[in-house]
């Protein structure tokens, strides 16, 4: 099987181009490299399984491209999709449409925050939340190999039970997160994909040479029924989820299902959540469990849509008293958050008695680590905890927040890491993006990059963060302290305390316009002490020198190669 270092955009897209003849598109971030993806390859001429080119159109607008698809669906043609926040609330007449004329199709989302009192590009489930009354399964992926996995799932499933479906990952986190992970090669998505499922869909298709009527007008005597006679598709999108991962499992050997216990048998606390905090939590739930002592565990809900009720309750331990559900949005004015209520839901109508509490965290892409993970299972300890509670901020206007020592960290022995400080458009992320794909693809290791930046990209402060070890990396959150640290902008030391990231006994590199012998003397005296305190090996490199000696302008991007190689 090969395996890719890539990001989750590139991993879901290579799938879906793939699997389909055309991409209806409108680009925005963070979904906008699926389309660019799907572009590069199709310029390129790449076929898809079935031997054919693959068509990319632009819109010029999400409204625009979702009328497109649902006309191109209508002719038979096997198409998708890829979008986020604002822009799939801008498809959502049409996605009404598609579900509730049963037409199979598969929209991939990097799920993005909404604009509320401001408009944020980054990460949480605030819009596919916003879109689940549409009649679209949706399926939530925790990993850039979920991500591409996923992808495959949701073609089998949509066209086996013609529920189109919605597969999701988190902005930034995952659709940004550069990983290394088994690619699924064209013999295995024809193994996968069940051929006749596909002519069917054909046959379907709007035609003169065979006229059916679709899409009418109805009045009260006919609409309701209508509704209700697509309930049974439903439970059949559900039946045919299990069927695609069990499936999957079958001709792949990777193992996933609708819902996922991970930890203790015996369990008393577990917490619930959706999309890349999975992992966090999965790693947390780990290490507690087996360095304190602890009996917890985690409920991984990965179809959201239609929601596997029996499966849930089939999950949950019989020894669990308490279960946490996250939520990675806010629903302002409701009585909790959607998966809160849907959990809810699901024990009071299966008679299952179990204290549950909710909490919202990670909106906006906010930092969520296992240091808020271990507060939000101590919070569950209490004699009355705190109700929708909010994790990894200080809510001091109405006090929702919990507390948590941020101390708390789970070091990672056979893994190596890094951070790097720079600015957008010096070329430190383009070479930490090139540095860690050339460890993934070059070497066992696995790999995982992840990059902090702001709105304003060129001429913010990036934060890259690398990791590559011998075994599988779960740490879907930033690294609190890294053995290894680099700082491409020397001015940063008087604005920023870059030298909080510094692991005791580790290693500082320092882009630096001064010489050797003359650095330490114009470093901030607080840096000179950190430096000191922390006993790190400090290095320089004036790389701005040497990329004018070179005629390579200001760019240092270059030289950051060489920055990261020492």
């Amino acid at each position: 099987m090969t395996k890719k270092t890539l990001d989750g955009c590139e991993a879901a897209a290579s799938v879906a181009f793939r699997l389909n003849e055309a991409s209806i598109l409108f680009p925005i971030t963070p979904s906008t490299p699926m389309g660019e993806f799907a572009d590069v390859w199709a310029a390129n001429g790449d076929k898809n399984i079935f031997g054919d080119e693959h068509s990319i159109t632009e819109m010029q607008s999400e409204g625009g491209a979702a009328g497109a698809l649902h006309g191109a669906l209508m002719s038979g043609t096997l198409t998708t999709s890829y979008t986020a926040s604002q822009g799939l609330l801008l498809m959502i007449p049409n996605l009404f449409k598609i579900a509730g004329e049963l037409t199979p199709f598969v929209l991939h989302v990097a799920a993005r925050s909404l604009a509320y009192s401001s408009l944020s590009i980054f990460g949480d489930h605030s819009d596919v939340m916003s879109a689940r009354s549409t009649g679209f399964a949706m399926l939530a992926a925790n990993s850039v190999q979920e991500a591409h996995d996923f992808s495959a799932v949701a073609h089998m499933a949509t066209y086996a039970s013609r529920v189109p479906f919605m597969e999701f990952f988190d902005g930034f986190r995952t659709s940004h997160e550069i990983a290394k992970i088994d690619m699924l090669s064209n013999e295995d998505l024809i193994n996968l994909i069940d051929m006749e499922k596909i002519t069917e869909f054909r046959n379907r298709a709007l035609t003169p040479d065979a006229p059916t009527l679709r899409g009418t007008a109805q009045n009260p005597d006919t609409y309701f029924q209508s509704r209700e006679a697509g309930n049974k598709y439903y439970d059949l999108a559900l039946l045919e989820t299990k069927k695609a991962f069990e499936k999957f499992e079958k001709v792949i050997g990777r193992k996933y299902s609708v819902v996922e216990y991970f930890g203790a048998a015996d369990a008393d606390k577990v917490i619930v959540i959706m999309g890349s905090g999975a992992t966090a939590v999965e790693e947390t739930v780990e290490y507690l469990n087996k360095k304190e002592g602890t009996k917890l565990g985690l409920i991984k809900v990965r179809l959201y849509r239609p929601f596997p009720a029996k499966e849930f309750v089939a999950s949950i331990p019989a020894s669990v008293k308490t279960m946490i559900v996250l939520d990675r949005t806010k629903e302002s004015g409701s009585v909790g958050e959607p998966l809160y209520l849907d959990v809810v839901t699901t024990l009071a109508e299966a008679g299952v008695a179990k204290k549950v509490i909710g909490g919202r965290y990670g909106l906006s892409s906010k930092e969520f680590n296992p240091a808020m993970i271990k507060a939000v299972f101590e919070e569950a300890d209490k004699a009355e905890p705190k109700q929708h509670f909010t994790i990894g901020i200080n809510d001091d206007v109405t006090h929702t927040s919990l507390d948590y020592d941020a101390k708390f960290i789970i070091s990672h022995e056979h893994t190596n890491e890094a951070i790097f400080y720079g600015l957008g458009s010096d070329g430190t992320v383009g070479a930490n993006k090139n540095s860690i794909k050339i460890i993934g693809e070059n070497t066992d290791n696995y790999a995982q990059a992840y990059f902090i930046y702001d709105s304003k990209k060129s001429g913010g402060t990036t934060c890259s963060h690398l990791r590559f070890s011998s075994e599988p990396i779960k740490a879907s959150y930033a690294i609190d302290k890294a053995p290894f640290l680099a700082c491409h902008q020397f001015n940063f030391l008087y604005k920023m305390d870059i030298l909080k990231d510094a692991r005791e006994n580790g290693i500082f590199l320092l882009n630096s316009p001064y010489h050797a012998d003359e650095t330490w003397d114009h470093l901030p005296k607080i840096a000179q002490q950190q430096i000191i305190d922390k006993k790190l090996k400090f290095y320089v490199i004036d790389a701005e020198t040497v990329a004018r000696q070179a005629e390579m302008g200001t760019r240092i991007n270059k030289l950051c190669k060489l920055v990261i190689s020492i």
